[in-house]
């Protein structure tokens, strides 16, 4: 299973105004373990953040006047999440960022090039409704180090939304993806055919209770027991055959 965490960076909050990524990080994981591989890129926004978008990330035009520009990294971004799940925090923000920046170079959204997208904030308020999930919460109430987040980076808060969305989610996934080694199911079953079966047959006695029983629920159901439409006998011939009443 391969995912891709993402995020990013803007000039602002608002994509319809106008506003444009200035970083963007993906960190992919295969079978829940970090595989050490990464897409990362500053871009030039070719315009200037507002103030309050700056002092998060601290990304000045001065600094990103010679990074490239979206579409030089839009084709490399899209070979990245091919074919993966991408788990992404608040995802309506970044992916309407994203879907602007590929539609100003006439690429489809992104949707069309991901296998799903999963918004672990929404994750994050099924888990724990009515308390602060923001990325910084999390990390503290996961025990996930994020000492070195000064100010929001796309690349670091990719990582440790990896490292939130693993903990939060530790539990769900296949028991057998946390052992070391894993032995074939195939191999498993195929043991079962050495295994002795004891079979212990119902007695005339107890057969017979049996079917007493399902006759009665058959009564009071009107006909409707499908246990009884799965005996091969008639309940009342059953019964003569053991010696019922």
């Amino acid at each position: 299973m391969r995912q891709i965490v993402l995020d990013t960076e803007t000039t602002g909050l608002e994509h319809k105004l106008g506003h444009r990524i200035v970083e963007i990080a993906a960190v992919e994981l295969c079978n829940r373990q970090f595989t050490g591989n990464h897409f990362h890129y500053y871009l030039n926004p070719e315009r200037e953040s507002d103030e309050g978008a700056l002092q998060v990330h601290g990304l000045t035009t001065e600094f990103l006047k010679d990074k490239p520009r979206f579409h030089e990294v839009s084709k490399e971004l899209l070979n990245f999440i091919s074919d993966a799940e991408l788990i992404i925090h608040n995802a309506p923000f970044d992916v309407g960022f994203l879907n602007h920046e590929l539609g100003l170079v006439n690429l489809e959204t992104l949707d069309n090039y991901c296998l799903s997208i999963t918004d672990t904030l929404k994750l994050a308020k099924e888990f724990h409704p009515g308390k602060r999930n923001n990325l910084n919460a999390l990390c503290e109430r996961y025990n996930i180090d994020n000492s070195k987040r000064t100010l929001h980076g796309a690349l670091l808060d990719a990582e440790l939304l990896a490292e939130v969305y693993l903990a939060m989610t530790r539990g769900q996934e296949s028991l057998f993806i946390e052992l070391e080694y894993v032995e074939p199911i195939q191999l498993a079953l195929s043991k079962l055919d050495n295994i002795s079966i004891r079979i212990i047959e119902a007695t005339a006695e107890e057969y017979v209770q049996h079917l007493m029983i399902l006759e009665n629920i058959s009564r009071e159901s009107n006909n409707n027991c499908l246990w009884s439409r799965s005996e091969t006998e008639n309940p009342i011939d059953a019964k003569s055959k053991y010696g019922g009443n």
